[in-house]
């Protein structure tokens, strides 16, 4: 039998779908929605669906941002086992375990949980190393990481004990005044815990003794972690509402990010306020346009350092999901005169699974002739149809034309990104929709939306209540229709399901 989970869903016939919800008053689109909640009762429900039910809104709130996650970083020389490590926290296999020169590092951070904790892990393992200077870039890179954490894991091989790099992380740390867990790493079994208590002598109190292969020891070790962890992050992460609105420009190195920020600050430069408790300083530039202030996030940070010899893409990356992590809307950067790259899309990536607004900002556009213009127009077709919601401003950042598009695109997916829709007209959405659109039978079963309600905005996030799975197709339908009726410009949205079985009658 064929599997359809991956397939399109295209409806036959085309509806008014538009016309059918304006002609539904408010007084009758909150009598379905009521009459459809109160179906729910007669299906499973857990905890976490009464309290999301139970908060009324239709009613207007203020969301409070999501307090930044706390962050652990991972420390230490090649080869100690600190991505072993970092897959034993996650539960999964995820971080790069190999540490061969030249792999590509896609991601540096990653959400985990323990006994109820939500954090974050910047992963410093697996990244291309100068073998000729390898103390000086392994505390380099390291460096880099424990700027933004809260907490850093120091891992050191136990057979083997305290190196020359070693010391030169110890010296790094020892400056930076950081909490400090100190792993002694495969210790596969009580006789090597001995050779670990040298570890001592490092300075960082009591060696936890952990074989990151097997998971011995590992649970201590997150105990001890958690004792000193913050509950959120003190270096970075969403700040409070109010104030100018922050960007995030973003983008490959030497795309144009630095050439188009001076751009945009021009004579109209604020004076910049650091970042409190970081020591390589990254910098928010505050620059008046449209005749606002805005907030561009950190971006003098990954300016700064862009050349720096050793680990330049890894401290890339790590500030561009910092960037993000503190923004409110990406701006990412892409140039014209080459073709887009699949460091282009990874970036991208990153905004979208960050639940960032977004503009795409294609750079050089007074560089492009007719036969690169015909190809671009291919490949923005082809690798960015998944964003072709994303505001798009064409711009030259080296002599500012189009630079005051970027405001209205900005204004517009920040709009999106807050849009909030009552659950009495969503649901009424929902109904007209399936109605003329029904989900295709699977295995003589037809899933059926129970309720739906929009959890959060920014970004917006909707829970489907369904009495079966929906297949991913119609879900990425109900997603495309609910921007076609009420806009969601600029900005990622959320489907989830919850799918509940009927209440068994005693």
């Amino acid at each position: 039998m064929a599997d359809h989970t991956g397939d399109e869903y295209e409806p036959t016939e085309a509806d008014d779908l538009v016309e059918r919800l304006a002609a539904i008053d408010d007084e009758e689109a909150e009598a379905r929605a009521h009459s459809l909640r109160q179906g729910l009762d007669d299906y499973e429900l857990e905890e976490e669906d009464q309290f999301l039910l139970s908060r009324d809104l239709d009613e207007d709130f203020e969301e409070e941002d999501e307090a930044p996650l706390p962050v652990l970083a991972i420390v230490g020389r090649p080869n100690v086992g600190k991505s072993t490590l970092v897959n034993r926290i996650l539960g999964r296999r995820e971080a790069v375990v190999e540490d061969v020169p030249g792999v590509t590092r896609d991601r540096v951070s990653y959400r985990a949980e323990w006994m109820g904790r939500e954090f974050m892990i910047v992963d410093t393992g697996g990244w291309e190393h100068d073998a000729r200077g390898i103390h000086a870039s392994v505390a380099a890179q390291a460096e880099m990481a424990v700027d933004v954490a809260d907490v850093v894991l120091f891992v050191v091989d136990a057979t083997v004990g305290a190196t020359a790099t070693d010391e030169a992380v110890v010296k790094m740390l020892r400056r930076k005044k950081r909490p400090v867990v100190l792993v002694a790493n495969k210790v596969d079994s009580e006789l090597l815990e001995a050779e670990a208590s040298a570890l001592w002598g490092l300075g960082f109190g009591e060696p936890h003794c952990v074989s990151a292969v097997h998971g011995r020891g590992a649970a201590d070790m997150l105990d001890a972690v958690m004792r000193v962890l913050p509950e959120t992050s003190q270096f970075g992460g969403a700040q409070e509402r109010g104030g100018p609105r922050r960007v995030a420009l973003i983008g490959r190195p030497n795309v144009g990010k630095s050439s188009l920020l001076n751009k945009l600050a021009g004579q109209e430069r604020v004076v910049v306020d650091p970042l409190a408790g970081t020591t390589r300083d990254p910098v928010d530039e505050l620059v008046e346009l449209g005749g606002r202030q805005w907030r561009f996030v950190d971006t003098a940070g990954i300016r700064r350092r862009v050349h720096m010899q050793h680990g330049a893409d890894f401290y890339a990356s790590l500030r561009t999901q910092t960037a993000l992590d503190r923004s409110e809307v990406a701006v990412v950067l892409i140039a014209v005169d080459e073709v887009l790259s699949e460091q282009d899309i990874r970036i991208l990536q990153m905004a979208i699974e960050s639940g960032r607004a977004i503009v795409l900002a294609f750079n050089k556009w007074d560089l492009l002739d007719e036969d690169r213009r015909r190809y671009l127009e291919r490949e923005i077709e082809k690798d960015l149809a998944h964003v072709a919601w994303a505001p798009r401003v064409n711009l030259s950042a080296a002599t500012g034309w189009h630079k005051d598009k970027l405001v209205p695109a900005l204004d517009r997916a920040l709009k999106g990104w807050e849009t909030r829709i009552s659950t009495s007209r969503l649901n009424a959405f929902l109904g007209e929709l399936v109605a003329a659109h029904p989900h295709p039978v699977r295995g003589g079963k037809q899933p059926r939306i129970l309720f739906g309600t929009q959890a959060s905005s920014r970004p917006p996030k909707f829970v489907l209540f369904t009495s079966g799975f929906l297949d991913p197709g119609y879900r990425r339908f109900i997603t495309r229709r609910l921007r076609e009726t009420f806009g969601f410009d600029g900005t990622p949205i959320e489907v989830a399901m919850r799918v509940r079985e009927k209440r068994k009658r005693t």
